[in-house]
């Protein structure tokens, strides 16, 4: 989990997310990247609760994304909002997903039985924004654009990623397909709910320009790709 004065939330969903890890029967560690510095108490909500707290090193929500991909020691790797808009009901659902032969799997608004309780002005970026990078990653996945997803951590920690905020998220997709052409990315539904505590650290415009930015970026990355597949043909 990606915490970002998130200490609160922590509290609740801790526990909750436990509990679901617990059904699973694997072996598993919780990691919390924090700031850099601590602006709460989520160093002492982590040791109540048994979770390995980390300072992320580099800066905004990919500097956090690759400390924690970065810190992984187990071979699947779950991350999820700790705001308390991804509900941890669906671990053991991602998980069962993944096992059935995926490289990827997301919790996905967007398919069958699944819900957002967003902004109607979010949905409706959300699912252009989705259609968009659907194109240009060639990933075929209805929801390109959360980050409730378990990853083959051994392929994750193959991949260069450069992206600064939550366009990291399509980003991570695009680089594993290109270095496993084969990749397999599944979905199950999930309801987005809205956060427990606190507010939304995403600044809109912002996000948008960072968007377009990794737009056109990722369509450099994957003909450059293409053209050097050809070459080695």
């Amino acid at each position: 989990l990606l915490a970002y004065k998130e200490a609160e939330n922590l509290k609740v969903l801790l526990p909750k997310i436990k509990q679901q890890l617990d059904k699973i029967g694997e072996e598993y560690e919780i990691i919390i990247v924090d700031t850099m510095k601590p602006l709460d108490d989520t160093p002492a909500v982590c040791k109540k609760f048994g979770a390995r707290y980390v300072n992320q090193r580099l800066p905004h929500f990919g500097g956090a994304f690759r400390t924690g991909i970065k810190a992984a020691r187990y071979d699947k790797f779950l991350i999820m909002d700790s705001d308390g808009s991804h509900n941890p009901i669906y671990i053991p659902d991602i998980y069962k997903k993944f096992v059935s032969g995926a490289d990827v799997v997301i919790g996905s608004r967007y398919v069958k039985g699944g819900k957002t309780n967003d902004s109607k002005v979010s949905i409706i970026m959300s699912h252009i924004l989705n259609f968009v990078f659907r194109i240009i990653t060639g990933i075929k996945a209805k929801d390109i654009s959360t980050d409730f997803r378990m990853y083959d951590t051994k392929q994750l920690k193959a991949v260069k990623l450069t992206c600064q905020n939550y366009d990291i998220l399509q980003e991570v997709l695009l680089k594993m397909k290109i270095n496993n052409r084969k990749l397999v990315v599944k979905e199950t539904p999930i309801v987005f709910e809205k956060r427990l505590y606190g507010e939304s650290k995403r600044q809109l415009f912002k996000f948008i320009l960072g968007y377009v930015k990794t737009l056109f970026m990722l369509i450099g990355v994957r003909i450059n790709a293409s053209f050097n597949k050809n070459r080695q043909k």
